[in-house]
């Protein structure tokens, strides 16, 4: 399993970044959350297979129709079995 934290920086809110980045993560079998961040930011918990998550990575850089990503800034850390995945309150 792999485990990663993730911070999307760029017009990622008010776009549908959140909810396109839960169906997305459904579709691929990522499980975790998804918020906005006070900053302007989306903030990202993701958690699966190596292959499935580094789809998702992949995705987010591109993010939804509408959406301009500068930046993703990826943490690994150790997996913690999430279940689901979820859109989260703003930090």
């Amino acid at each position: 399993m792999k485990h990663v934290h993730v911070i999307v920086r760029g017009a990622v809110q008010g776009v549908g970044y959140r909810f396109a980045t839960r169906a997305q993560a459904r579709r691929v079998g990522v499980t975790g959350w998804v918020r906005n961040r006070g900053d302007g930011s989306v903030e990202a918990f993701l958690e699966g297979e190596p292959g499935a998550v580094d789809a998702l990575l992949a995705w987010m850089e591109r993010g939804p129709v509408g959406a301009a990503v500068d930046s993703v800034d990826k943490t690994l850390g150790d997996p913690i079995g999430a279940t689901g995945f979820e859109i989260c309150g703003t930090d």
